[in-house]
C-alpha cells in the first residue's frame, strides 16, 4: 500500500526508482574487533591514514579527468582533514586512551565534529558530516570494511545521513535520488548531489524507519514529497510531473547567458553567496554574474590555527580568478560566540547574535584582521575584488577600519608584495546601519544588504524560533522602510546597493527592490534563474509602481499576497 510522506524538498525535480540505504553503521564490526597492543593500533591507524589519502587521491583524480571540479574539491577538502595534524594528533591521544584504532578514530573525528556541530550558521555546522565521514572511512580501513556496491540500475539512496564520499564515488547516472533524515541544504552530500542535478528530500526526522532497502519509491524534490511503493495511478501521474519539469529545465537553461534586465531597460547584476572557492563554477553554471557574497569563516573554520595571511590569499585568489572579471565580494570574518574557534578563546555567549563577534572581534584582534585585509588586496590583482565588513552600527568602527587598509598597504608596500586598491563596502544587517546609511555613505564604496539579520533585529524574531517564524517576514512595513531607506542612500551618494541575504532570492521582493533602486542581488545559485525571469518580465516604471502601493499598505502578509496577485504565481521548486 502506498504511503505519502513529506521532508524539505532542496533540489528541484522528480525521480522514480529502487531504494539503497546509505550509511554503513560500523558498531558490528567494532564489536568483532579484537586490537593489540597500543603500539601496534597506533601504526594501524598511521597505515589506514596513508591508504585512505591515497585512494582520496585516485578518486580525486578521477573526477577531475571526468570535469567534475566541485565534487574534487570536495574530496580534496576531506583529504587535507585526513592529513590535519590536529585530528593527527587527536587520534594518537584517543587510541592511547581506548586502546582501539578504530575505535580512536571514531571518538577523534566525532570530537572535532561537535564542534562544529555546536554553531548555529547552518553551513559550518553541516561541515560536521564531512568529519564524520573522514573518520568513517579511515576507520573502515582498519577493520577491513568494503566500501557499498550498487546493484544494475538507478537507485535512490536514502539515510539517516550519507557520507558525502559516497555520493562522490558513485557514476550520476546510477543515482536517481537522494532522501535524507536530517541533514542540511548546504551539507556537501546535497552540494554533491545539487552539481548533478540529482533530486533531494531532507529532514523526514524518525518517518525514514517507513523506507525499506529495495522499496520503489517517487520523491518530488520540489515539494518535498516522498511516495512509498507508488500505485500505477500514481506512477502516471508522476511521468506528466516529469515531463513538465524536463519542459522547465530547458527554459531555464535557456536563460543561463541572458542578462537580467527588465523590459524598458533596467539592468540588475546577479551574483550568487559561496561559502568556499569551490562553489563558484556552480554559481557559474546557474548564470550567475560574480560573487556577491564570500562568506569568508570557512577559510577560518577550516583550520585548527589561526589561517596565515599566505593561506587566506590562495583560497580569496582563487575565488576572484573564478570570477573571471567580474565582482567577488569577500565578507571580512564573521566569527562570534554562535560560530566558536577554539584557538580565538572566545567565552560562550547568552545572546551570542548581539554579543561579541564579527567586526568587533576584528577590530579588536589585529593579528586576525590584518592578514584578511592584506589577504584580500593581494587577491584583488587577480581579478575584481571587493571587501565587505559585517556588523556595523556607526561611522566610527569604519574609520577604523579605513585606517586598517592603509596600514595593511604600507606594511604590503615594506614587504615588496603587490596589491590592488580595492573596493571597501558595508553589510547593512543592523538597525542602526540602515538608520545612519545617509553618515555611512560617505565613507564607503558600496551597501550590501544581509536581510537575515536585519530582518530579526528590526522584529526582534529570531529567525531560528518555530514558534516565532511566521513573524519573520521580509515584506513586514518596517522592514521595507529600512532597505529603502539605506538604497536611496546610497543613490544619493552615487555609491551602488546590493543585496545578499535570502530576501534577494524571491521573485517577487527582487520586483520591489528594483522599484527601490537597487543595482545588484546575491543569492544561492539556484535561485537565479527564476529571478531572473522575474525581472525580464516586468518593466522598471511597473515596479516603481508596485511599490508606491505596496509602501502605503499596513500588513506584511497583506503585501506578499498582493505582490502575488500583481505578478502571478511561480512554478519553480524549492531551491538550496
Amino acid at each position: 500500500m502506498a504511503e505519502t510522506i513529506r521532508g524539505k524538498g532542496v533540489i528541484s525535480g522528480i525521480a522514480v526508482g529502487r531504494v539503497m540505504l546509505a550509511g554503513q553503521n560500523l558498531d558490528g564490526y567494532l564489536a568483532a574487533y579484537r586490537p593489540g597492543d597500543v603500539a601496534a593500533e597506533q601504526k594501524k591507524a598511521e597505515a589506514a591514514i596513508a591508504a585512505v589519502t591515497e585512494d582520496l587521491l585516485a578518486t580525486i583524480e578521477r573526477l577531475r579527468k571526468d570535469g567534475q571540479t566541485e565534487q574534487a574539491a570536495i574530496l580534496e577538502a576531506h583529504r587535507m582533514m585526513v592529513q590535519d595534524p590536529m585530528m593527527a594528533d587527536n587520534i594518537k591521544h584517543k587510541i592511547d586512551t581506548c586502546g582501539s584504532a578504530p575505535q580512536g578514530i571514531l571518538e577523534a573525528a566525532d570530537e572535532q565534529a561537535q564542534l562544529f556541530e555546536q554553531m548555529e550558521d547552518e553551513y559550518f555546522a553541516a561541515r560536521a558530516v564531512d568529519l564524520r565521514d573522514v573518520g568513517k572511512r579511515i576507520a573502515r580501513h582498519v577493520l577491513g570494511v568494503k566500501e557499498p556496491e550498487l546493484d544494475a540500475g538507478q537507485v535512490i539512496l536514502c539515510g539517516e545521513e550519507i557520507e558525502p564520499s559516497v555520493v562522490a564515488g558513485m557514476p550520476t547516472e546510477q543515482i536517481a535520488g537522494v532522501i535524507l533524515g536530517s541533514g542540511s541544504a548546504t551539507s556537501h552530500v546535497v552540494i554533491i548531489a545539487k552539481a548533478r542535478a540529482i533530486p533531494t528530500v531532507l529532514g523526514i526526522g524518525d518517518k525514514i524507519s517507513l523506507i525499506n532497502d529495495g522499496d520503489e519509491v517517487i520523491i518530488d524534490g520540489s515539494r518535498g514529497d516522498i511516495v512509498i511503493r507508488p500505485t500505477e495511478k500514481e506512477r502516471a501521474l508522476y511521468e506528466t510531473k516529469i515531463e513538465e519539469q524536463t519542459k522547465l529545465a530547458a527554459h531555464y537553461a535557456a536563460l543561463k547567458d541572458l542578462p537580467a534586465v527588465t523590459k524598458d531597460g533596467v539592468r540588475i547584476e546577479l551574483t550568487a553567496n559561496i561559502g568556499t572557492h569551490m562553489d563558484v563554477d556552480n554559481a557559474l553554471t546557474y548564470g550567475a554574474e560574480g560573487v556577491g557574497l564570500f562568506r569568508s569563516e570557512f577559510v577560518f573554520m577550516g583550520s585548527t590555527t589561526i589561517p596565515t595571511e599566505e593561506d587566506q590569499f590562495k583560497a580569496y585568489r582563487a575565488a576572484v580568478e573564478k570570477c573571471g572579471g567580474n565582482i567577488c565580494v569577500i565578507r571580512t570574518m564573521d566569527i562570534g560566540g554562535d560560530k566558536p574557534l577554539p584557538y580565538l578563546n572566545i567565552e560562550p555567549e547568552e545572546n551570542p547574535f548581539l554579543g561579541y563577534r564579527a567586526l568587533r572581534i576584528s577590530l579588536d584582534r589585529h593579528d586576525l584582521f590584518l592578514p584578511q585585509i592584506k589577504a584580500i588586496l593581494r587577491a584583488g590583482l587577480y581579478g575584481k575584488a571587493a571587501m565587505m565588513v559585517p556588523m556595523v552600527i556607526s561611522v566610527s568602527e569604519i574609520q577604523r577600519v579605513q585606517k586598517l587598509v592603509e596600514q595593511a598597504k604600507v606594511e604590503l608596500a615594506h614587504e615588496g608584495k603587490e596589491y590592488a586598491d580595492i573596493q571597501v563596502g558595508i553589510m547593512v544587517e543592523t538597525p542602526a546601519a540602515a538608520v545612519v546609511s545617509p553618515l555611512l555613505s560617505a565613507y564607503v564604496d558600496f551597501f550590501s544588504i544581509g536581510t537575515n539579520d536585519l530582518i530579526q533585529y528590526t522584529l526582534a524574531v529570531d529567525r531560528g524560533n518555530a514558534q516565532i517564524a511566521h513573524l519573520y517576514n521580509p515584506f513586514n512595513p518596517a522592514v521595507l522602510r529600512l532597505i529603502q531607506r539605506t538604497i536611496q542612500s546610497a543613490r544619493e551618494r552615487g555609491i551602488w546597493a546590493g543585496m545578499c541575504g535570502e530576501m534577494a532570492s524571491d521573485p517577487y521582493a527582487a520586483v520591489l527592490l528594483l522599484g527601490m533602486g537597487i543595482t545588484e542581488l546575491s543569492m544561492s545559485a539556484p535561485s537565479i534563474p527564476r529571478v531572473k525571469e522575474m525581472i525580464r518580465s516586468v518593466t522598471a516604471a511597473r515596479a516603481k509602481e508596485l511599490l508606491d502601493h505596496v509602501m502605503q499598505m499596513e500588513h506584511g502578509v497583506e503585501i506578499r499576497a498582493y505582490m502575488h496577485k500583481e505578478l502571478g504565481d511561480t512554478t519553480t521548486a524549492v531551491e538550496v
